[in-house]
């Protein structure tokens, strides 16, 4: 049964086409899934032997691969996710086989503002409670693989500290000597708790640990989760978890998990993680759920490993990048097909008429205000204005080699003259343009965005990546700064300066991506600049190391690794139905 989404909520359409939903087994025997290969995990979902299947379909032809980006969002996000899931289900009624893959959601953000990033409207997936709080624990594992980092970590500064050098070799350790100074790694949750950033952990005795400042980031900005994202096996996920740096010692030395000797067991918390977990849309294409969010502190990517799967399973794979173009498809550009070997064959770019509105000097757009009257009445002036910024953005993508698809995620509110308006533009930019309606319609309303995908995926490209590893990581984050974010060139602060000249010293150092660190909220690095800013210099003041997941991170602006919770949060409207135990509310 469909409902309306102009008269009821995203979970309520949810449930009730959660009625009628295909049985897991179902979905996976139109997949082409056979039954070793499928974990179900519950009525609706299950987890995919992603070993099994892909040793059986290791000489099987790949399906087109899509990209889904966006421009620079408001706050509410444009509907990345929302648009992923609708050009699914409208390839899928041109005939097509095809599967998505989009990221699991944080309860960061489910809890908070941004809601469960299951999509929206009649362009969901489904079943939205368990997508939306925890879904097959992935994160948890997470969580808990991290944090074993962080109690080995410490528990190794207290002994340290209170024996000496023969007391620790009579219980076969040796001294690391770490640096309290240069901890590099904290502990994880996954909510926004702004009031956990900077804490004093070992307060008390000298068997209570070891007093030093820490401090708690989301779960999802891990190093884990970025291993999960680009791991291509167990044994290379193994691998990575052993190289993660934890802290320096007072030498200058790296201290990484398998010194603390902890690697292994993380990796024991973290081996049902690799496997991607199956959904569906709400009309019925399977889903791959897989790794996390945020590409403004993380490589915000679903996974290699649900690519790969989707790409031998389908005649057209869609995958969903985190942010703006920016962010979330230069690292799919620069590091995640670097990783898998895979190109895209089209790259689809969300736009929105209120983005492009707020870009051209609209109001502030604020999650729980009301919009203002400018965003839902004719205005062809500030539009035209604000779409500097979508044609940024397909200029990045033109610069990997590819033709990119602009979609219009259509509101009732936009005008005709506005969808035209929007449409010549990226056309004369070089763009396919097309108007979706998917929020609204489902996959029905998204017919014109699957023909300029299926057009745009027929084209031959000449994907390229932006720089090779070989150039110097200054040069990289400068070339990306100016090709990308436009600016005129990139301030190193202090601290990133020191850490660049470390690195230039390393010669393995040159194997590693570059992960950039930037607000979402803008094409600079700060978030108050809307549109297409000019005249600005990019300030990197850190670069942190992620060695495990193969990059360096250098961090850009005031960004934090732990978000807050805002003053009308999203738990504030969620509860129980205590008869059917039914969880209302979601959004």
């Amino acid at each position: 049964m469909k409902l309306d989404p102009t008269k009821f909520a995203d979970w309520q359409i949810a449930e009730a086409a959660e009625a009628d939903m295909k049985s897991v087994a179902q979905l996976a025997a139109e997949l082409g899934l056979h039954d070793d290969e499928v974990i179900p995990i519950g009525r609706q979902l299950a987890k995919i032997d992603q070993r099994r299947l892909r040793e059986r379909l290791a000489n099987s032809p790949r399906g087109k691969y899509i990209n889904v980006s966006a421009i620079t969002p408001t706050p509410l996000g444009e509907g990345k996710t929302t648009t992923t899931i609708g050009l699914v289900q409208a390839l899928g009624r041109r005939g097509h086989c095809v599967t998505g893959a989009i990221r699991q959601p944080s309860g960061g953000p489910t809890f908070n503002i941004k809601g469960s990033a299951a999509g929206g409207g009649l362009a969901q997936c489904i079943p939205l409670t368990p997508f939306s709080m925890g879904l097959t624990g992935d994160i948890d594992r997470i969580v808990n693989a991290h944090n074993l980092s962080m109690v080995a970590l410490t528990a190794r500064m207290q002994h340290e500290q209170n024996y000496d050098d023969a007391a620790l070799a009579k219980r076969n350790l040796r001294r690391l000597d770490i640096d309290p100074a240069r901890v590099q790694s904290r502990w994880v949750m996954d909510f926004c708790a702004q009031s956990l950033r900077n804490i004093t952990i070992g307060k008390g005795g000298k068997m209570d640990g070891y007093e030093m400042d820490s401090g708690f980031a989301i779960a999802v900005s891990s190093e884990l989760m970025a291993i999960l994202a680009v791991a291509d096996s167990l044994a290379d996920m193994r691998e990575r978890i052993g190289r993660m740096v934890m802290a320096n010692n007072r030498s200058g030395r790296p201290v990484t998990t398998s010194d603390l000797e902890v690697a292994g067991a993380m990796c024991a918390w973290m081996v049902d993680a690799l496997d991607p977990t199956l959904a569906q849309t709400l009309e019925g294409q399977p889903m791959l759920v897989h790794a996390g969010p945020f590409a403004n502190i993380a490589i915000g990517q679903s996974s290699v490993i649900a690519d790969k799967i989707g790409t031998r399973l389908s005649d057209y794979h869609v995958t969903e990048s985190g942010f703006g173009a920016d962010i979330g498809y230069e690292k799919f550009w620069n590091l995640k097909c670097r990783y898998s070997g895979l190109t895209p064959d089209a790259v689809v770019i969300v736009a929105t008429i209120r983005a492009l509105k707020m870009h051209g000097g609209g109001p502030e757009v604020k999650p729980g205000l009301k919009l203002d009257d400018v965003y839902t009445r004719e205005n062809l002036c500030l539009l035209e204005q604000g779409c500097e910024n979508l044609l940024a953005h397909i200029e990045t993508v033109q610069k990997s080699g590819v033709r990119p698809v602009v979609c219009i995620n259509s509101f009732y509110t936009d005008t005709a003259a506005e969808v035209a308006l929007v449409k010549r533009l990226a056309e004369q930019a070089g763009a396919y343009a097309a108007r979706s309606e998917h929020w609204l319609k489902g996959g029905e309303g998204a017919q014109e965005l699957a023909e300029a995908v299926e057009a745009a995926a027929a084209e031959p490209n000449d994907f390229h990546f932006l720089y090779d590893l070989d150039l110097p990581l200054r040069d990289r984050i400068d070339r990306i700064a100016r090709e990308v974010y436009g600016a005129d060139g990139v301030e190193f602060l202090p601290a990133a300066e020191e850490k660049l000249q470390a690195l230039a010293a390393d010669p393995a150092s040159k194997a590693l991506g570059t992960c950039m660190v930037k607000t979402h909220l803008s094409l600079s690095h700060d978030p108050a600049r809307k549109g297409r800013p000019r005249g600005w210099t990019l300030p990197v003041r850190d670069i942190l190391i992620y060695q495990g997941a193969g990059f360096v991170v250098p961090v850009a602006g005031d960004i934090k690794l732990m978000p807050g919770t805002g003053s009308d949060p999203g738990f504030r409207r969620i509860d129980v139905d205590t008869e059917t135990g039914r969880v209302h509310g979601l959004f």
